[in-house]
């Protein structure tokens, strides 16, 4: 079931909350096992065997966690987590990486296996990794006993379930026992509402429709890719990713206020980081931490001097890049992260060596927020391309092709002379160019770099988990562009509600969901 439908709209979710604030009048128990059933609807709505999958996951990690916090011996707890690292990581890799192992193995010997075109269950990868750290965290001595339907729920809730954020259980689990869960309040319904309008809108006017403009290249096979269409298509899929898992994480918080439970932020207008370490601390925050705490971290962070901590570096964001599928593509994708982080790393610390701590003002800082940007557009053609050669193609075509604009541009006769001058030509080649597109391009990078973000709009009233000091500064400065409980606002709302809904896609699905 996808959070950009009618039914989940219009059907689910208000009897969902119907039954929970119901039956929450008279058992808090029932109001929880109701929202574990809707849990479990929600998941299995298109596959039933996924919601059993999931259940037996659940089962397994929660006994097993339920032992280690019971073991006397830190020897006995060592050996019952480190079995169960090894059932959760066997489950995730015999439905996400065996087909891509055997494929691996006929090219590299020759072999003729057969692929079991297993089919990924979706969300995986998240509830995964959310169980992992909550053994990781019993093992730490972390963790308090909890109920069967806490943990159960903690792990079904369906705000998260599909595409994150990833919660972790001291944030959200004690959540489930505080009254203000069981009341329905006002306040939050409204902010839910005005988050969950915030991400339709960004999924169903503005990713689906930059989505047209990214198949055509990255998708098309044995075409030429003009330098044109070869920037659109990879703008494009950068402007896609952000809106669409942005406004997926957004639409998961404000459904999530519903019942007065707080989410963790998971993005932070990433797009106008100065470099790729803070790019990592506002891009997917939730999945950073997880990697930095149970990964980074585990293979001795930068304890071990500087050497090792560039090569723990890149195997954490290797493994974060296959984490995210199982393709040759994620994992150069991951490698190029990990190499930019070690570069950003090593200039911070050159920096310090010799005594420069100045931002250097304003036209640095754009100057590297520009730069941050290329960065990460570069390597999100890796994360789209279906293969390594359609990504060096597109690519060469990005930065070797011959400048070409589209002949029907009609510039000024002076403005085409210069142009000339600088060797920029003009072809009817290009496919995908076209005013729309230049229009959405403009809409999209007013809201990601001059726009403050949802968080921002509502930071009197705090909505989400935002942990950490470092967003304290980048709060907005014009009262005008903070939300506050007005008829103006509330109109603008109700708008980007009824727009996002008449323009929901049947065939629009979250990109995330495919991780």
């Amino acid at each position: 079931m996808l959070f950009n439908s009618y039914g989940f709209i219009f059907f689910f979710l208000p009897i969902t909350l119907f039954l929970f604030f119901f039956t929450a009048k008279y058992s808090r128990q029932v109001a929880l096992g109701i929202l574990f059933l809707a849990s479990m609807v929600f998941y299995g709505w298109c596959n039933y065997h996924y919601a059993l999958l999931l259940l037996f996951s659940i089962i397994v990690n929660f006994y097993i966690g339920k032992y280690i916090i019971d073991a006397h011996r830190k020897r006995v707890a060592q050996h019952i987590l480190l079995g169960g690292i090894i059932f959760n990581l066997g489950l995730l890799g015999y439905f996400k990486y065996t087909d891509f192992f055997i494929e691996n193995m006929n090219l590299a010997f020759h072999m003729r296996l057969h692929l079991l075109n297993i089919i990924l269950p979706i969300g995986i990868s998240f509830f995964t990794f959310t169980q992992i750290a909550f053994l990781v965290d019993s093992y730490r001595g972390l963790v308090q006993k909890y109920p069967f339907l806490n943990y159960a729920l903690f792990v079904t809730y369906f705000p998260h379930l599909i595409a994150g954020p990833i919660i972790h259980h001291k944030e959200v689990m004690p959540q489930f026992n505080k009254n203000r869960t069981f009341q329905f309040n006002y306040r939050n319904f409204v902010l839910g509402l005005t988050l969950f309008s915030i991400g339709l809108f960004k999924k169903s006017i503005l990713a689906d429709n930059l989505s047209s403009y990214v198949g055509p290249i990255f998708d098309a096979h044995g075409v030429y890719i003009s330098w044109i269409d070869a920037w659109t298509a990879a703008l494009s899929y950068t402007l896609e990713l952000y809106f669409d898992f942005s406004g997926y994480s957004d639409m998961a918080i404000g459904l999530s206020l519903f019942v007065g439970v707080k989410l963790p932020v998971n993005f932070y207008s990433p797009y106008k980081s100065v470099s790729i370490i803070e790019f990592w601390r506002r891009w997917n925050m939730t999945l950073s931490r997880f990697l930095r705490d149970y990964l980074y971290i585990s293979l001795g962070g930068n304890r071990k001097g500087s050497i090792r901590r560039y090569v723990n570096l890149l195997a954490t964001m290797v493994l974060g890049g296959l984490w995210h599928g199982a393709s040759w593509t994620f994992v150069l994708w991951g490698s190029l992260h990990g190499f930019y982080l070690c570069i950003n790393h090593g200039w911070s610390a050159l920096k310090r060596y010799v005594g420069i701590y100045s931002s250097g003002g304003i036209l640095v800082t754009t100057l590297s927020r520009l730069m941050t940007f290329m960065a990460v557009l570069i390597a999100w053609v890796f994360f789209r391309a279906p293969d390594v050669s359609k990504a060096c193609a597109i690519l060469h075509a990005m930065f070797f092709e011959k400048i070409m604009l589209p002949t029907y541009w009609h510039l000024p006769i002076s403005v085409s002379l210069l142009l000339q001058q600088l060797h920029v030509g003009f072809s009817t080649d290009s496919v995908l160019v076209s005013h729309d597109a230049i229009m959405l391009f403009l809409l999209s990078s007013i809201i990601i770099w001059f726009l403050p973000n949802s968080y921002q709009l509502l930071k009197r009233y705090k909505p989400a988990l935002l942990w950490g000091h470092e967003f304290s500064t980048h709060t907005s400065k014009k009262r005008a562009l903070v939300w506050r409980p007005s008829l103006v606002w509330n109109f603008f709302i109700s708008f980007l509600f009824v727009f996002g809904v008449i323009n929901i896609q049947a065939s629009s699905v979250f990109l995330y969901f495919r991780f």
